[in-house]
C-alpha cells in the first residue's frame, strides 16, 4: 500500500510539474504573438512626421541629406531667383516637366514642384535604384552637362535631375524625384510626412 501511495505522489508531482512547464511554454509563445499586434515605438517613429527648422538655410544653399522621414534622406534647397528663372529653360530636355505622376502631391505639379517657389523639398533618392544623387545646385557647366542649370546627379548610373527634381531625358531613372508630403507650420518650420490641416 505504501508503494501505491508513493507512486500516486510521484504521479501527482510529475503531472503538476508537466502542467506548469506546459503553461509556461504556452505563455512564452503567446506573449510575443500578442505583442506583435501593436507596433513598437521604433516602428511608430519610422512613419511619424518630423519638424525641420529651415531658418538657417541661406539662399542658394542646401540642407541635407537629412535622414529625417521614414529613414529616407531629405533634401531642402533654398533656390535663388536665378535658379527659379532657369527652370523653364530646361523643360524641353525633361521626361516629365509637368510632374504628371499620380503619386506626387498636388503642390508638386507646378514648374517649381513646391508649395513656395523658393523652397524645394525632395526625398533624396534616385527613383532608378534608390541611390542618393549628389547635389550640384550651382548654375555652371559640369563634366556631365555643359549647359547645367543646377540640380542633382546620380554618379551610380548617371541619372540627372534639375533643381525641381525633374528627371532629364536619357537618364536611367524613369520618373522625377519624390516630393514628400509636407506643410509649413510657420515661416521657418517645415513638417515633413503630413500635408497638414493648416497647409
Amino acid at each position: 500500500m505504501s508503494e501505491d501511495g508513493t507512486d500516486s505522489g510521484r504521479r501527482r508531482f510529475l503531472l503538476g510539474s508537466t502542467s506548469v512547464v506546459g503553461v509556461a511554454g504556452v505563455v512564452g509563445a503567446v506573449v510575443p504573438f500578442v505583442g506583435s499586434w501593436s507596433p513598437s515605438a521604433k516602428a511608430r517613429a519610422a512613419g511619424a512626421a518630423v519638424r525641420i527648422d529651415i531658418s538657417q538655410v541661406e539662399e542658394g544653399a542646401i540642407m541635407g541629406p537629412i535622414p529625417a522621414w521614414r529613414g529616407k534622406p531629405i533634401f531642402i534647397v533654398r533656390r535663388t531667383a536665378e535658379a527659379l528663372a532657369a527652370l523653364p529653360e530646361v523643360a524641353d530636355r525633361l521626361q516629365d516637366p509637368d510632374s504628371t505622376q499620380p503619386e506626387q502631391p498636388e503642390y508638386a505639379t507646378n514648374a517649381h514642384r513646391s508649395r513656395e517657389p523658393e523652397i524645394l523639398v525632395l526625398v533624396g533618392l534616385c527613383p532608378h535604384l534608390f541611390c542618393s544623387p549628389t547635389p550640384h545646385i550651382e548654375l555652371r557647366a559640369e563634366p556631365f552637362d555643359e549647359d547645367w542649370k543646377g540640380g542633382f546627379f546620380c554618379p551610380c548610373h548617371g541619372s540627372r535631375f534639375d533643381l525641381a527634381g525633374r528627371v532629364f531625358q536619357g537618364s536611367p531613372a524613369s520618373r522625377n524625384m519624390q516630393v514628400p508630403p509636407y506643410y509649413y507650420e510657420s515661416e521657418t518650420v517645415l513638417v515633413i510626412g503630413e500635408d497638414g490641416v493648416g497647409a
